[in-house]
C-alpha cells in the first residue's frame, strides 16, 4: 500500500539521501508480517539503501552533496557504552536504532528505505565506491556486511575450511567474501540445483544436505560454517562437521527456536555463535574490501508494485539471489 513517509528536517550534522534503490531482505518480510513480534503501522521497510547525497547539515563533514552513499540496518546508537566505544555498534548496550520499527531520537518510529528520501545522521552513513554499481551495492549493507563480519572476526583466510549453508541472500555473498579472503569454500544446499553458481562464485565444493551421505563425508572437516538459512536445521547434523574447535555461526534468523544438543559441542570443542551485523567503521571496510576483489550483489532489479510477488518468491527461495526495488518507480 502506498503511503507518505515523514522525515525529520535536515539537522546540523545530518545527511539527506535521495533514495536510488533498496534491497529486499528476509528480515523485511518477518518484520512486516509481525513474525518477530509486533510493530507499529503503518510502516515501511528496507534497510539496504543506496543513493545520492542531496543536502548536508551545517556540522556534517563526512559527506557532500552529490556524493555516493548507503544506509544500513541501524540510524543510530548511544555512542557512549563500551560496545559504541569499541566501534561496535550493532551491540550497543542500550540498544542500537534500526533503520526502521525502532524508537528514534526525535520519539517518532523510524521508517525504511522503501522510501524516496530518508535523513540520517552522518556517523552512520556509508561511502559506495564509484566501482560498484548502485544496485549491486544495495544488498551489501545487509547480506553484505551480516556475511563479512564474522568471516572476518573468525579468521577466514588461507588454509581454513568454511562451509556456507545456503545459497541465497546471504549464502552467495558469504561465498563470495570467503572466497576472496582465500578460504577453502565449501556450499551447503538442499540440492545441487545451483552448483554452477556457487561454484562460479569461488566455492571449491558443492554438497546436497538433502543426501545423508554428505553428512557422513564431510564429518569433522570444518573450521567455520555460516548458517545463512531463516529456516530450522538440524543442529547436531552441522555440529558434526566441525573439526577441533571449529564454530557454527547464524547468520540466518528463523522464528523459531533451534534445540542444541550440549553433548553436540563435548566433541572437537565446538562452538555455536551468532553474528549481528558489523558496526560503522567495519561495514565501511566490507564496503571498500568489495570495491578491491571486484564483488558486488547478484540481483534482480523490480519495479515498487512488485514487491509482494518478490516477498512471495523470496519464501520459495525463487531469487537469484537478491531483489532490488528500483525507487525510480515509486516517486
Amino acid at each position: 500500500m502506498r503511503t507518505t513517509v515523514e522525515r525529520r528536517d535536515v539537522g546540523p550534522r545530518d545527511v539527506l539521501i535521495e533514495i536510488r534503490y533498496a534491497g529486499i531482505c528476509h528480515s523485511d518480510i518477518h518484520t512486516v508480517r509481525g513474525e518477530w513480534g509486533p510493530i507499529a503501522y503503518p510502516q515501511t521497510v528496507g534497510h539496504e539503501i543506496v543513493g545520492a547525497v542531496t543536502e548536508v547539515g551545517a556540522e556534517v563533514t563526512r559527506h557532500a552533496v552529490g556524493d555516493r552513499v548507503g544506509v544500513g540496518c541501524m540510524v543510530n546508537s548511544c555512542r557512549d557504552c563500551a560496545n559504541c566505544q569499541a566501534g561496535q555498534e550493532q551491540y550497543c548496550l542500550a540498544g542500537n536504532t534500526g533503520t526502521y520499527t525502532a524508537v528514534d531520537r526525535d520519539g517518532t518510529i523510524t521508517q525504511g528505505g522503501y522510501s524516496t528520501h530518508i535523513v540520517v545522521d552522518q556517523d552512520f552513513v556509508l561511502r559506495v565506491p564509484e566501482s560498484i554499481p548502485y544496485e549491486q551495492a544495495a544488498p551489501l549493507l545487509c547480506a553484505g556486511i551480516t556475511t563479512y563480519s564474522p568471516l572476518s572476526h573468525w579468521k577466514a583466510g588461507p588454509g581454513t575450511n568454511v562451509a556456507v549453508v545456503g545459497l541465497g541472500g546471504l549464502g552467495h555473498m558469504a561465498v563470495k567474501i570467503a572466497a576472496a579472503m582465500g578460504a577453502e569454500v565449501t556450499v551447503l544446499s538442499q540440492t545441487l540445483g545451483k552448483k554452477e553458481d556457487g561454484l562460479a562464485f569461488g566455492a571449491k565444493h558443492y554438497y546436497a544436505t538433502g543426501d545423508p551421505a554428505t553428512f557422513e563425508k564431510l564429518a569433522n572437516t570444518f573450521d567455520l560454517i555460516i548458517n545463512t538459512v531463516s529456516a530450522p536445521v538440524d543442529m547436531g547434523a552441522y555440529l558434526s562437521l566441525l573439526r577441533l574447535d571449529g564454530t557454527l555461526v547464524a547468520v540466518g534468523a528463523p522464528p523459531e527456536a533451534l534445540p542444541v544438543q550440549v553433548f553436540s559441542l563435548f566433541g572437537n570443542r565446538r562452538s555455536f555463535a551468532g553474528s549481528s551485523i558489523g558496526g560503522i567503521a567495519e561495514t565501511q571496510e566490507m564496503l571498500d574490501f568489495c570495491a578491491e576483489h571486484g564483488i558486488a550483489s547478484e540481483v534482480e532489479v523490480i519495479d515498487g508494485d512488485a514487491v509482494n510477488e518478490a516477498y512471495e518468491r523470496v519464501l520459495k527461495s525463487d531469487v537469484r539471489f537478491r531483489f532490488v526495488i528500483d525507487i525510480d518507480s515509486i516517486r
